[in-house]
Protein backbone atom coordinates (compact mmCIF):
# COMPACT_ATOMS: atom_id res chain seq x y z
CA UNK A 1 0.00 0.00 0.00
CA UNK A 2 1.20 3.72 -0.88
CA UNK A 3 2.05 6.13 1.86
CA UNK A 4 -1.01 7.60 2.84
CA UNK A 5 0.74 10.62 4.02
CA UNK A 6 1.06 12.85 1.49
CA UNK A 7 -2.71 12.32 0.16
CA UNK A 8 -3.35 13.42 4.35
CA UNK A 9 -1.08 16.48 3.95
CA UNK A 10 -3.23 17.51 0.59
CA UNK A 11 -6.42 17.22 2.79
CA UNK A 12 -4.99 19.09 5.51
CA UNK A 13 -3.66 21.86 3.59
CA UNK A 14 -7.15 22.32 1.88
CA UNK A 15 -9.29 22.22 4.56
CA UNK A 16 -7.14 24.83 6.12
CA UNK A 17 -7.44 27.51 3.71
CA UNK A 18 -11.36 26.82 3.52
CA UNK A 19 -11.47 27.46 7.73
CA UNK A 20 -9.21 30.23 7.37
CA UNK A 21 -11.94 31.60 4.94
CA UNK A 22 -14.50 31.07 7.49
CA UNK A 23 -13.43 32.03 10.03
CA UNK A 24 -13.99 35.47 11.76
CA UNK A 25 -11.37 37.41 13.02
CA UNK A 26 -11.21 38.41 17.06
CA UNK A 27 -12.39 41.51 16.22
CA UNK A 28 -15.77 40.13 14.74
CA UNK A 29 -15.65 41.50 11.50
CA UNK A 30 -16.28 39.16 8.64
CA UNK A 31 -13.20 39.64 5.73
CA UNK A 32 -15.86 41.61 3.69
CA UNK A 33 -17.00 44.12 6.53
CA UNK A 34 -12.84 44.59 7.13
CA UNK A 35 -12.50 45.48 3.18
CA UNK A 36 -15.64 47.47 2.76
CA UNK A 37 -16.72 45.40 0.12
CA UNK A 38 -19.54 46.99 -1.58
CA UNK A 39 -23.53 46.06 -0.55
CA UNK A 40 -24.79 45.98 -3.80
CA UNK A 41 -22.89 43.08 -5.08
CA UNK A 42 -25.62 39.86 -4.72
CA UNK A 43 -25.46 37.47 -1.68
CA UNK A 44 -24.11 34.40 -4.12
CA UNK A 45 -20.57 36.06 -4.09
CA UNK A 46 -20.25 36.09 0.00
CA UNK A 47 -21.69 33.02 -0.22
CA UNK A 48 -18.99 31.60 -2.88
CA UNK A 49 -16.23 33.02 -0.80
CA UNK A 50 -17.57 31.38 2.77
CA UNK A 51 -17.87 28.46 1.06
CA UNK A 52 -14.25 28.78 -0.18
CA UNK A 53 -14.79 29.21 -3.79
CA UNK A 54 -12.96 32.05 -4.58
CA UNK A 55 -12.43 32.30 -8.29
CA UNK A 56 -16.13 31.73 -8.70
CA UNK A 57 -16.96 34.48 -6.22
CA UNK A 58 -14.70 36.58 -8.31
CA UNK A 59 -16.26 35.60 -10.87
CA UNK A 60 -20.13 36.50 -10.30
CA UNK A 61 -18.68 40.17 -9.13
CA UNK A 62 -17.59 40.99 -12.03
CA UNK A 63 -20.51 39.66 -13.79
CA UNK A 64 -22.48 41.72 -11.77
CA UNK A 65 -20.24 44.71 -12.33
CA UNK A 66 -20.74 43.91 -15.60
CA UNK A 67 -24.08 44.29 -15.76
CA UNK A 68 -24.41 47.20 -13.78
CA UNK A 69 -22.24 49.02 -16.31
CA UNK A 70 -25.02 47.59 -19.39
CA UNK A 71 -28.13 48.72 -17.54
CA UNK A 72 -26.95 51.99 -16.85
CA UNK A 73 -25.29 52.53 -20.46
CA UNK A 74 -28.32 50.73 -21.91
CA UNK A 75 -26.51 48.78 -24.07
CA UNK A 76 -26.38 44.77 -24.70
CA UNK A 77 -22.15 44.62 -25.16
CA UNK A 78 -20.50 42.70 -22.51
CA UNK A 79 -16.97 42.67 -21.24
CA UNK A 80 -14.10 44.86 -22.61
CA UNK A 81 -16.27 46.19 -25.75
CA UNK A 82 -18.86 46.82 -23.14
CA UNK A 83 -16.57 49.26 -20.85
CA UNK A 84 -15.04 50.87 -24.02
CA UNK A 85 -17.97 51.99 -25.01
CA UNK A 86 -20.09 52.99 -22.45
CA UNK A 87 -16.93 54.64 -20.77
CA UNK A 88 -15.13 56.68 -23.84
CA UNK A 89 -13.59 59.56 -23.13
CA UNK A 90 -15.36 61.63 -26.10
CA UNK A 91 -18.92 61.10 -25.66
CA UNK A 92 -19.56 58.41 -22.78
CA UNK A 93 -22.71 56.66 -22.23
CA UNK A 94 -22.10 56.68 -18.44
CA UNK A 95 -20.46 60.22 -17.74
CA UNK A 96 -18.32 60.02 -14.26
CA UNK A 97 -17.55 63.56 -13.82
CA UNK A 98 -18.35 67.01 -16.12
CA UNK A 99 -15.45 66.50 -18.17
CA UNK A 100 -14.81 70.17 -18.56
CA UNK A 101 -11.25 69.59 -17.75
CA UNK A 102 -8.35 67.59 -18.81
CA UNK A 103 -7.96 66.18 -15.44
CA UNK A 104 -11.54 65.16 -15.58
CA UNK A 105 -11.29 63.95 -19.15
CA UNK A 106 -8.14 61.81 -17.92
CA UNK A 107 -9.71 60.42 -14.63
CA UNK A 108 -12.63 59.45 -17.45
CA UNK A 109 -10.24 57.93 -19.64
CA UNK A 110 -8.43 55.93 -16.68
CA UNK A 111 -11.47 54.79 -15.53
CA UNK A 112 -12.54 52.94 -18.72
CA UNK A 113 -9.71 51.63 -19.02
CA UNK A 114 -9.95 50.34 -15.24
CA UNK A 115 -13.15 49.00 -16.12
CA UNK A 116 -12.09 47.38 -19.18
CA UNK A 117 -8.55 45.99 -17.63
CA UNK A 118 -10.58 44.05 -15.13
CA UNK A 119 -12.79 42.32 -17.47
CA UNK A 120 -10.24 41.30 -19.45
CA UNK A 121 -7.34 40.18 -16.35
CA UNK A 122 -9.90 39.03 -13.62
CA UNK A 123 -13.17 38.14 -15.08
CA UNK A 124 -12.21 36.66 -18.13
CA UNK A 125 -9.54 34.05 -16.95
CA UNK A 126 -12.46 32.84 -14.39
CA UNK A 127 -15.04 32.62 -17.25
CA UNK A 128 -12.45 30.59 -19.57
CA UNK A 129 -10.39 28.09 -17.16
CA UNK A 130 -11.76 25.04 -15.82
CA UNK A 131 -8.96 24.94 -13.01
CA UNK A 132 -7.89 28.66 -12.03
CA UNK A 133 -7.71 28.56 -7.97
CA UNK A 134 -7.27 31.97 -6.29
CA UNK A 135 -6.68 32.32 -2.54
CA UNK A 136 -9.08 34.17 -0.38
CA UNK A 137 -6.72 37.52 -0.38
CA UNK A 138 -6.14 37.42 -4.02
CA UNK A 139 -10.41 37.17 -3.96
CA UNK A 140 -10.61 39.61 -1.56
CA UNK A 141 -8.48 42.13 -3.64
CA UNK A 142 -10.23 41.45 -6.89
CA UNK A 143 -13.63 42.06 -4.85
CA UNK A 144 -11.67 45.26 -3.75
CA UNK A 145 -11.46 46.67 -7.32
CA UNK A 146 -14.34 45.65 -8.23
CA UNK A 147 -16.24 47.70 -5.44
CA UNK A 148 -14.41 50.55 -6.00
CA UNK A 149 -15.59 50.45 -9.97
CA UNK A 150 -19.20 50.02 -8.37
CA UNK A 151 -18.63 53.28 -5.98
CA UNK A 152 -17.09 55.34 -9.04
CA UNK A 153 -20.99 54.90 -10.70
CA UNK A 154 -22.50 55.39 -7.53
CA UNK A 155 -20.60 59.00 -6.43
CA UNK A 156 -20.99 59.80 -10.43
CA UNK A 157 -25.00 59.33 -9.63
CA UNK A 158 -25.78 55.78 -11.09
CA UNK A 159 -27.68 53.67 -8.85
Amino acid sequence: MADPFPLFEQVVRKAHVFTAARSVPAGGLHPFDQRDIHPKLPPIVKQLFDDGHFAQSTFEAYKFVDKEVQRFACLTESGFKLMMQALAADNPLIRLNPLTTPSEKDEQKGFQFLFAGSVLAIRNPRAHEHSLVDSPDQCLDHLSLASLLLRRLDDAGFK
